[in-house]
């Protein structure tokens, strides 16, 4: 897959450089280039307990995105997905160190120990006071002697970096620190495997599966899965936290592997709200990317129980703006609409032929998802299907409530429901054609007459007309043959839809924003949809 990366060799030293440019003199780099790649605040005086973490490469923010006051001293970086040598981390000690002592904070790999570790000897023999901590909250594999380290490593950043920023000895900081690897755990899951720069992509993930408990550099995890949605996933994750923490508030922080959506993220964040464990969930840093695997699909949860020196430190401030913060997770507050948006709910009343009428229409719509969307994709954004298909499933819902025996208040009523349900400009103009058509049935018109007075209402309101490319060329001579039966307004919806496939240029609608080249030939979705439903009733 395509990347937005020059070469191999210069990806990492290219984006420690691009993330300086932005960081406001905040951060510098040590001049090591290419062998030795650490990352220093510039504010450091040494009177404090120094914090160095890093790793390999390839999970931004971390390590230099949390770099700043209240965490981080410095970040030692690799290259993608290996570890930093020996020399480079000597490099950040000798820097950043002073009297207060430095303390490494390192993920259970071995490259990175034996790095680390042979760093922090050589530091002791000039005379620095430095000691290591090593990060294993991943429970994915319970049979590993050594548990890998991975998300939860931000948690260890965030505390031993308030308790140093506030003054803490070495000691003090390290306790600490070992105390949340005591008590965190961690477990990602994903739908496909990550992309490194300049090396083909591993394809193992099955179709319709997810992996657990993969490893932050694209390692096999435990197991794949059934994928069957966020709610299965979550419960698939959760179920094997569950046995691996104790009773008690805990911290959550749900971490983006880094290919996942924002919407995938709220929508994970909401399931673990309803999970089995969620009465111990109190609080929660993200949903956010923090510690990613390049392109991975996939997230991460990681919990940690929760002591009021935990928060204290967690709630500390810090100036590491890929921190995202500690926020209380709990109940949705939810304030009452204001007046004059509360619906105003008609009558209910029965009429078994215009209840089937309904019904059928909207069987129609939802019937024809799949193939609107295909179509609504050569000139949108393939949801023309989907947003029909809701508002219709939303109407089908709503009939044991509507006025069904008066054709005013049900084409007003029907109208209010779109306007709730639907969205997009497409539920905007079809709520008003139908409050228009109200309005006209209110007047006296019949229903034919009232349809294409919403019809005229929607010409005036969204500036389309025949000839636009829109679903106004199907609707259009639809209605003025209705009254002819349906079966001459369904020959002239097919007539206008076909017709749309011959306008170069659209004038109206999303689709005026597209090249000729990508909608000549194709039938405008809304047009198509509105051929459909006369063609099927």
């Amino acid at each position: 897959m395509p990347q937005f990366v020059n070469s191999r060799e210069t990806v990492v030293t290219e984006a420690i450089d691009g993330v300086l440019r932005g960081a406001g003199g905040r951060l510098a780099r040590l001049d090591g280039y290419p062998h030795i790649k650490v990352v220093v605040r510039t504010d450091w005086d040494k009177s404090k307990v120094a914090l160095v973490s890093g790793g390999g490469s390839g999970h931004e923010p971390a390590h230099v995105g949390f770099v700043g006051q209240g965490m981080l001293t410095a970040a030692v970086c690799g290259d993608v997905f290996a570890s930093p040598s020996v020399d480079a981390v000597l490099a950040a000690i000798l820097t950043v160190t002073g009297k207060a002592g430095c303390l490494l904070i390192v993920k259970n790999y071995t490259g990175d120990r034996l790095n680390f570790g042979l760093a922090a000897e050589r530091a002791r023999t000039f005379g620095l006071n430095v000691n290591m901590v090593i990060v294993d909250d991943d429970v994915a594999l319970p049979e590993l002697p050594q548990a890998r380290g991975v998300a939860g490593t931000l948690f260890v950043h965030k505390i031993a970096g308030a308790l140093a920023d506030a003054g803490d000895d070495l000691d003090t900081v390290t306790a600490a620190a070992q105390k949340v690897i005591d008590g965190v755990v961690s477990l990602g899951m994903s739908l496909d495997t990550c992309t490194i720069p300049g090396s083909p992509k591993e394809n193992r993930i099955l179709e319709g599966h997810a992996e657990l408990g993969l490893g932050i550099h694209g390692e096999s995890g435990v197991e794949q899965v059934s994928f069957e949605g966020a709610r299965k996933a979550v419960e698939t994750v959760v179920g094997r936290l569950a046995s691996n923490i104790k009773p008690g508030p805990h911290a959550l922080l749900l971490n983006n592997l880094g290919g996942t959506t924002q919407l995938e993220m709220a929508i994970l964040a909401e399931e673990l709200a309803k999970s089995e464990i969620a009465d111990q969930l109190r609080w929660i840093v993200g949903p956010a990317a923090m510690m990613t695997s390049l392109d991975m699909q996939g997230f991460s949860v990681s919990l940690m129980p929760m002591t009021k020196d935990a928060e204290r430190a967690l709630l500390a401030p810090a100036a590491p703006t890929a921190w995202p913060g500690l926020d209380p997770f709990g109940a949705i507050e939810i304030h009452p609409l204001p007046d004059g948006l509360t619906p105003i709910q008609a009558m209910p009343s029965a009429n078994p032929a215009r209840r089937d009428l309904i019904e059928r229409c909207c069987d129609i719509l939802i019937a024809a998802e799949a193939d609107l969307n295909a179509l609504d994709a050569r000139s949108g954004d393939g949801d023309t299907g989907t947003t029909l298909a809701t508002a219709a499933n939303a109407l089908k819902s709503a009939l044991d409530r509507l006025p069904l025996a008066d054709t005013t208040q049900l084409y007003r009523a029907i109208g209010m429901e779109l306007s709730q349900t639907m969205g997009g400009s497409s539920g905007v103009l079809l709520a008003i054609f139908f409050a228009a058509a109200g309005d006209a049935s209110a007047g006296g018109k019949d229903w034919i007459d009232g349809l294409a007075a919403g019809l005229e209402r929607i010409r005036q309101v969204g500036g389309a007309n025949p000839g636009d490319r829109t679903m106004i060329d199907a609707l259009a001579p639809a209605l003025g043959s209705l009254k002819d039966g349906v079966g001459a307004a369904a020959r002239s919806a097919r007539e206008g839809a076909d017709y749309t496939a011959t306008i170069a240029k659209a004038k109206a609608g999303r689709a005026s924003y597209i090249s000729e080249e990508k909608i000549l030939g194709h039938n405008d979705p809304g047009a198509e949809a509105v051929a459909r439903l006369f063609e099927r009733l």
